[in-house]
């Protein structure tokens, strides 16, 4: 999902030279009334103005607006226009924590929770700059894999299309283990860190480990914001040992993990269906994988003004045979 393009103007204040615009205006027009004011009359000029070849009208305006043109053009490259484009964010980090706690199976998601996960993390991965280095952390009632980030994209996809769901919940154990692979990225760019985020997919309350808040505030103090996504709806039901009737009730747990969101400085999402999640997490990889830089345009917008200068003087100079 692209971003909306930014214009902003570097020197705003020389968007008072367009003001010179209605004023030449004004003067082309109290000079076209002189001269009628003050013109002779002969006996035969109805004559002759009924032999000559009347011009059209947009002929003595044309070269008039195209002049205006380039004065607009000019005076907005003076300002130096900046648009807002996204690069690609060098050394930056992403961790992908994925809960696969046994409530995943619920198939409120279709076609079931864990597989949307899935689908929509690796669907991160095809999103992502190639420069965003990806990790992950999965977990149940522990942590029991850490992938710290790396440019390496087969190891990460194999690893997330391997996750099943079992187990409990231990989100506050997941998140220490996703800071600590961060951690270890301290030392690139001479000592500092690198860029991180954190994207945090759940559908439970927290049942085994620590308090996953209380965690989270450790990234809001280092500056790694959690986004964080509560999957599923008010009514997954887990099914019956056999698939039948008699599960129990596994709603999503949107409180804490906004929360959460909110103690690290990041963004929180609630989605209970598969494309959805899918878009949230696109969109998540263009902004964690992208930063804003500003470049200048004024070249282009220079080289407009510079062309209707031009057209305006050689439009005069052939209809006119002057250019005042």
């Amino acid at each position: 999902m692209s971003a909306p393009l930014a214009i902003s103007l570097a020197a705003p204040h020389f968007l008072l030279l367009l003001c010179l615009i209605p004023l030449g205006a004004c003067l082309q027009v109290m000079a076209r009334r002189r001269r009628r004011r003050h013109a002779v009359r002969l006996p035969a000029t109805p004559t002759l103005a009924a032999l000559a070849r009347r011009q059209p009208r947009w002929r003595r305006w044309l070269p008039a607006t195209l002049l205006g043109l380039a004065v607009a053009a000019l005076a907005l490259a003076l300002a130096r226009p900046e648009r807002t484009v996204a690069v690609p964010v060098e050394r930056a980090s992403v961790v992908l924590v994925i809960d696969t706690s046994r409530s995943m199976q619920a198939t409120d998601v279709d076609p079931d929770r864990i597989e949307a996960a899935k689908r929509a993390a690796l669907s991160f991965l095809d999103k992502v700059p190639k420069e965003l280095r990806v990790g992950l952390v999965a977990y149940n009632d522990a942590v029991h894999t850490i992938l710290r980030p790396t440019e390496d994209r087969d190891g990460v996809r194999l690893t997330i299309e391997a996750l099943e769901a079992t187990g409990g919940t231990a989100t506050g154990d997941a998140l220490a283990g996703a800071l600590q692979s961060l951690r270890e990225r301290v030392g690139d760019r001479g000592g500092r860190r690198p860029p991180a985020a954190v994207v945090l997919l759940s559908d439970g309350k927290t049942t085994d480990g620590q308090d996953p808040v209380e965690v989270a505030r450790q990234f809001g103090r280092l500056r790694i914001p959690i986004s964080t996504v509560a999957l599923g709806t008010p009514d997954g039901v887990l099914p019956g040992p056999y698939g039948g009737a008699g599960g129990f009730p596994v709603p999503p747990d949107p409180v804490t993990l906004r929360r959460i969101a909110r103690a690290s400085g990041g963004e929180a999402f609630e989605v209970d269906e598969q494309q959805e999640l899918k878009r949230i997490y696109e969109r998540l990889g263009s902004r964690l994988g992208t930063k804003p830089k500003r470049e200048e345009v004024t070249a282009g917008v220079a080289g407009a003004g510079l062309a209707f200068l031009l057209a305006g003087v050689l439009l005069t100079l052939r209809w006119r045979g002057r250019v005042a």
